[in-house]
């Protein structure tokens, strides 16, 4: 299982971070340790001080393929959630800085939260799709999937064209702006379309 991530796919985050707007789908990827689910624990990483919070309307692959056409993608999709891709901020600026690769910052342990999975709806619900993220009961991040830069077809297309996309695989489509620090003890609810699929409190 693989951990596929759609950086920079909202324009205003993009922004927020001074990144330029991508002209093609900006991908990298997080290790199966990466994942954790709604009924794991989930512990603050001793490494750095600056973890960010990401939030992301996240699908799972249900079939296996390669160099899929845009119009076949949807039949490539088995179920779909809410998650936070977490960022160690301050080691992705000291590793960018550097030039260096940075998947200390975003593919350690647990730095994928994957929210209860839901059958996947037809296309046109997915492209219409909201989703938001409360820190400790308060609303932080609000995402339409309409205002993504590359939308789901185009995302799962331009992925098996490097990649061969298998069942299990996840795909964090990108988050909209309002990413920030969360700390110990904090409590992250996620919710798809008004509906609640992940609350889980940092240790």
């Amino acid at each position: 299982m693989k951990v596929f991530c759609i950086g920079r796919n909202y324009a205003d985050h993009a922004k927020e971070l001074n990144n330029p707007v991508p002209q093609e789908p900006v991908i990298f990827m997080k290790p199966s340790t990466a994942v954790c689910d709604p009924g794991s624990n989930l512990y603050y990483p001793e490494f750095t001080d600056e973890l960010h919070y990401e939030c992301e309307m996240v699908l799972k692959i249900g079939k296996n393929g390669r160099h899929i056409p845009e119009r076949f993608a949807y039949q490539y999709l088995d179920s779909w959630t809410v998650g936070v891709d977490f960022t160690a901020r301050d080691w992705q600026q000291k590793l960018k800085k550097q030039g260096l690769p940075w998947e200390i910052s975003k593919a350690f342990d647990h730095s994928a939260l994957v929210g209860a999975l839901l059958p996947v709806p037809p296309i046109s619900a997915i492209q219409q799709a909201e989703f938001s993220l409360e820190l400790n009961g308060q609303t932080v991040q609000q995402g339409k999937t309409a205002d993504m830069i590359f939308p789901v077809e185009k995302i799962i297309s331009y992925i098996s064209k490097f990649f061969t996309l298998q069942i299990g695989d996840y795909i964090f489509t990108g988050t909209p702006p309002g990413v920030g620090l969360v700390l110990p003890y904090d409590r992250l609810t996620g919710y798809l379309n008004k509906e609640q699929l992940f609350d889980i409190t940092l240790k």
